[in-house]
């Protein structure tokens, strides 16, 4: 599988999951086609389930064979704004961890999911204050934990991006716009890159099939209708980092390529 760069300021990649295998597997046949691989470490418990360093010994080498970067996502299966005391250090730990144990590869960025709990969105604009302020005390603790606290992307979730905002401007942390979660739920990808384009080194892009009630996403970029996608395609034009063809199967990934070669003038061979 190859992609030839041309009109498009951005880098390209695309997950560690299109083929159901390991994520070294998938590197080797991703890596050549793709400027960035995102690699997901999705699953921390139990730790097991984490790379290995040799892993991460051979993640490295073939980031040289293969002129690859990386990104890394970190694990979903915890919760840094969990309101118990308990989880959150034990989600202070495996991100530091996760962190670490990457160091070596040099990623772009660490993707971070902030979790709402179920009891913060119940409680009105009383929750979501009590959720940010949270979230600032344990980026910043996290921030004293890691190398870098800029290395840190924060991705828009299903809740609105203006939630982030104080949290963004009272942390150095980045912002990850996950434009399919843009999409999915209706949020204004074009106010949220004017605010803080430039502190965005990665954009998640997958597409949306809204034909079922719960519209679907992860899906082929070529199942989102055209009028929920142009104002992606604006901010795309002018983006310089990374944008990750985020799904997760092969017809996915070669649905969503044809798509950007409509748009971004790349030549894919599949």
């Amino acid at each position: 599988m190859s992609i030839e760069k041309k009109a498009r300021l951005f880098r390209l990649g695309t997950t560690s999951f299109i083929y159901p295998d390991h994520i070294i597997p998938n590197v080797k046949k991703l890596g050549p086609g793709f400027d960035e691989i995102e690699l997901l470490v999705f699953e921390s418990k139990p730790l097991a389930y984490l790379p290995s360093s040799a892993e991460i010994d051979e993640l490295a080498r073939l980031s040289a064979e293969l002129s690859v970067t990386y990104n890394v996502h970190l694990p979903t299966d915890i919760s840094l704004c969990d309101p118990l005391k308990a989880n959150q250090e034990e989600a202070l730990d495996i991100l530091e961890k996760v962190i670490t144990l990457a160091a070596p590869l040099c990623p772009t960025t660490h993707t971070l999911h902030l979790d709402f709990t179920a009891e913060d969105r119940d409680a009105g604009v009383d929750g979501i204050r009590r959720w940010q302020e949270r979230a600032i005390m344990m980026l910043d603790r996290l921030g004293r934990r890691i190398p870098d606290s800029s290395q840190i992307s924060l991705e828009t979730l299903d809740f609105p991006p203006e939630v982030l905002f104080p949290v963004l401007d009272a942390t150095p942390m980045a912002l990850c716009i996950d434009a399919g979660h843009l999409i999915r739920y209706d949020y204004d990808i074009s106010g949220l890159f004017d605010r803080y384009g430039q502190r965005v080194p990665l954009m998640h892009f997958h597409g949306v099939d809204f034909s079922h009630v719960e519209p679907k996403d992860h899906q082929g970029l070529g199942r989102t209708p055209m009028d929920r996608v142009e104002p992606t395609l604006e901010v795309l034009k002018k983006f310089t980092g990374v944008v990750s063809l985020e799904v997760f199967n092969l017809d996915h990934l070669k649905d969503s390529l044809a798509w950007m070669e409509r748009y971004f003038y790349a030549e894919s061979k599949v």
